[in-house]
């Protein structure tokens, strides 16, 4: 709160004139203030703009020696682009358009049919946890093959679905698995699906990017009513195989009615709509006790105490996951900026954003909501199921 100036005036001095000079100086110092507050403001941003830079920097050097693109067409993309991200090693999802004849089209055009685009959506991931093969397996199982003439309710070429592969060997791969889902019996009808070059692809407008998560309500009507899940789940429902990122797992994501009763309104808040509570007001951030945090929408393990240290920032923090494969990756762009945000495999909760200030030697540091876990006492493990992590107590002494 800032308080008002005391100005003391001597004897002798007129009072009119002390209070209109107590009024001056009272304005002057609350336009320093404000000026002082203003370049707070500007330093902090540009302190977050540069270490947003430097972290950038790491990621890509890291995406442009191990990560591989792939590109796919499957009607709308706000519903292609929600299901890939589910996918663990998928790093980034962009939604965009590509095959067209017009350069830089926009959304009004691509829809009108007027481009030759299709929507589509361009996946970068990590080779070393997902492969092409695997990315084409979940393609066909989120798209009618056999339509020709667009995809679900959205019709027209600009909703065709379609692989467009960027060297030989995902070309090679595409039309494998083409061809075995054509000789599978799946579909009644033949897959006329286009296995094509990658064209140029040009990111669709920002406010359909991440349509999913920026307006959930929107977006789950507009899913029902376009009769995609219909149709996949009628096509895959003898399906041995996953047809999403939580099949074959103990640790499922509940509906959204159980979850607003599970979860308080922060939790929810945090995990569902990816918000963040406050520094040191959250229960976990000087939590001590030797133990695992766990998902609170799912339960699947996330991290140890092991690995849990003092960072300063009034979040829990650690060093490395518990279990790499139960942590998703993600490009976050929100806040003017590009971080990691982290999210858990099968519950997917936002769980908070990976930086590279830890300490060594791997310098990283998982910046975690308390809101986002549940925290599972060393003594209370084999009682709540995770008793094979008992071990990890036991060797660290």
């Amino acid at each position: 709160m800032l308080l008002e100036p005391q100005i003391h005036f001597g004897e002798g001095t007129n009072s009119a004139n002390a209070d209109d000079s107590k009024l001056y100086t009272g304005e002057k110092m609350k336009n320093i203030v404000k000026i002082i507050i203003m370049a707070l403001i500007l330093f902090s941003g540009f302190q977050y703009f540069k270490y947003d830079r430097s972290m950038a920097g790491k990621t890509m050097n890291t995406e442009n020696k191990n990560y591989k693109v792939a590109t796919f067409a499957g009607g709308c993309f706000w519903c292609t682009e929600s299901d890939f991200e589910k996918v663990e090693g998928v790093i980034d999802v962009v939604s965009g358009y590509i095959g067209g004849h017009k350069e830089n089209p926009t959304y009004k055009e691509v829809s009108a049919g007027i481009t030759g685009h299709a929507e589509a959506i361009k996946v970068t991931y990590d080779p070393g946890k997902v492969n092409y093969s695997q990315l084409l397996d979940v393609f066909w199982r989120h798209v009618d093959p056999t339509d020709p003439g667009g995809q679900f309710v959205d019709r027209g070429s600009q909703y065709r679905a379609a692989i467009f592969y960027h060297d030989g060997e995902q070309k090679r791969l595409a039309e494998e698995s083409k061809k075995k889902l054509n000789g599978s019996g799946r579909f009644k009808k033949p897959i006329v699906t286009e296995i094509v070059p990658f064209d140029r692809f040009y990111p669709a407008e920002n406010y359909h990017q991440d349509y999913y998560k920026k307006s959930p309500l929107r977006y789950k009507v507009y899913r029902f009513h376009s009769g995609r899940d219909q149709f996949l789940k009628k096509v895959w429902q003898d399906s041995k195989e996953a047809t999403s990122s939580q099949s074959g797992s103990e640790y499922v994501k509940p509906d959204d009615e159980q979850l607003r009763k599970k979860l308080t309104p922060l939790q929810y808040q945090v995990t569902q709509h990816d918000e963040t509570e406050p520094p040191f007001k959250n229960e976990y951030w000087d939590n001590k006790k030797e133990g695992l945090y766990v998902d609170i929408v799912s339960g699947e393990p996330l991290f140890s105490s092991i690995d849990k240290f003092k960072s300063g920032t009034g979040w829990p923090s650690f060093t490395q996951p518990l279990k790499s494969g139960n942590i998703v990756e993600k490009k976050d762009r929100s806040l003017f900026m590009v971080r990691i945000e982290v999210r858990s495999r099968f519950g997917d909760s936002h769980l908070g954003h990976l930086f590279p200030d830890g300490p060594e030697p791997a310098g990283l540091r998982y910046c975690i909501n308390s809101a986002s876990l549940k925290f599972i006492p060393k003594d209370d493990l084999e009682k709540k199921g995770y008793e094979q992590y008992l071990k990890l107590f036991t060797e660290n002494k």
